[in-house]
């Protein structure tokens, strides 16, 4: 069945860079987005496409602006109920507040209902696609691709991996780490619209032997993600030093087990040098960037100019629950401020790649989402300019529509997603 959203229409063909390079962007202002059976046939101007749609559904937004799903490049579903816990920073955070209530999620059926909350927030938020770390239960990453494929959407996701320097109840070994992945793999990947990521949680937590397994399943498995974090805080740099005195650098020791390849994504990134990030380009691996925990952990500034500049991908991630946000519009806020501090700029279109098509790109399947191509995934959000008092008064004046995506990205919250859309069905929240 065919049917058609009218609004004005705004997604990106490219990355805008810093100067918000115009041919990157494609606007309509009284635009006609057309979809069949989930997928994108067409975007473009109403007046175009209207005399084409005689006998189709049109749905109007009046006043709202249609742009593409957004993607969250790295997310910790466990961890919803410890959003906004007092900060410490890193490694005294997992132990203060990340391991005990992912211990929690030794009941299943615990798993299941906080899987379903939080899928439920990300679409309210405006988010269509994300990578998902689970628990090191494999039934974490059951529950939370089960919700997904109840709600029909794109969502890649992974039981942890960890079997050392973590509380015992915590605890897997690298021949369970292999057995669990490989059987969730086999369960899962490539299923409806879901994927599996190998999920180390980091380099501290997994034994060689482990790191070991874990390349050995990327290797068997190549079209699988491979998900972690990588030189969030200084201190976790220098005991990975430590841990692994043979390795050049953090990066090195990923690299040297086989996990730097097409499809990995390291969140944070903060504290790596020019050779690393070559180094990640050349292998074909991406990059998470999450303001919100960075801030809130005091861990560093990511330099995405520098990431940019070494032609790694890089995308947006929440990582609630260091982060604060499940909106990938108040990340870029703050991702805006991050870079602002260093002397660069995110103008709004560049934002909206970061959390659209490049977040896209970041995790490979700018094939299937992130802009309104034909033939992708008809994965869409309605975005309402006037979504709180504030942001009516400040967009009612804007002359641009970067003007005025800029400020609805920084006065914006929950109300100012107006639709969720996911496969060409509008969500319906319970």
């Amino acid at each position: 069945m065919r049917e058609a959203f009218r609004a004005t229409i705004l997604h990106c063909l490219a990355d805008p860079g810093e100067g918000a390079e115009a041919s990157a962007i494609q606007q309509f202002d009284d635009g006609l987005l057309l979809i069949e059976d989930g997928t994108v046939i067409e975007a473009g101007d109403a007046a175009t496409l209207l005399p084409q749609c005689e006998d189709v559904p049109v749905t109007e937004f009046p006043g709202k602006i249609i742009v593409p799903g957004f993607i969250d490049c790295h997310v910790h579903f466990p961890q919803l109920d410890i959003i906004a816990s007092h900060g410490k920073q890193l490694l005294d955070w997992l132990n203060r507040y990340a391991y005990p209530v992912e211990a929690q999620f030794a009941d299943a059926a615990h798993a299941h209902e906080v899987a379903g909350v939080f899928l439920d927030e990300l679409l309210r938020n405006g988010t269509t696609t994300a990578l998902v770390f689970g628990t090191v239960h494999a039934h974490s990453a059951d529950a939370i691709l089960a919700a997904a494929q109840s709600r029909g959407m794109r969502l890649i996701a992974g039981k942890v991996l960890m079997d050392r320097m973590c509380p015992d109840e915590l605890q897997d070994d690298p021949a369970s780490a292999y057995a669990d992945s490989k059987t969730l793999i086999e369960r899962w990947h490539g299923k409806d619209r879901l994927g599996y990521a190998i999920t180390p949680r980091f380099a501290l937590t997994s034994s060689e032997e482990q790191l070991a397994a874990a390349g050995r399943l990327a290797s068997e498995y190549p079209d699988v993600w491979v998900h972690t974090h990588l030189a969030e805080s200084t201190a976790e740099v220098e005991e990975v030093a430590r841990q692994f005195p043979d390795s050049r650098s953090y990066l090195d020791v990923y690299d040297h087990f086989g996990l730097l390849r097409e499809r990995s994504v390291f969140a944070h990134c903060l504290h790596l040098d020019d050779e690393d990030r070559h180094r990640m380009a050349d292998g074909g691996g991406a990059v998470a960037f999450c303001p919100t925990s960075n801030l809130f952990l005091g861990s560093g500034l990511f330099d995405l100019r520098a990431m940019r500049s070494a032609n790694v991908r890089c995308g947006l991630g929440t990582d609630v629950g260091g982060g604060t946000s499940l909106s990938m519009l108040r990340t870029a806020s703050e991702a805006y401020k991050v870079l602002h501090l260093q002397g660069q700029a995110l103008p709004a279109m560049s934002a909206l790649y970061l959390v659209t098509l490049g977040a896209a790109e970041a995790l490979c399947l700018d094939d299937k989402v992130g802009n309104f191509e034909h033939g992708k995934d008809a994965d869409f959000v309605v975005l309402d300019p006037a979504g709180s008092p504030i942001s009516a008064r400040r967009t009612g004046v804007a002359t641009s529509i970067d003007e005025k995506l800029f400020a609805i990205t920084m006065l914006a919250d929950d109300r100012h997603i107006a639709a969720t859309y996911v496969a060409g069905q509008r969500y319906e929240f319970k």
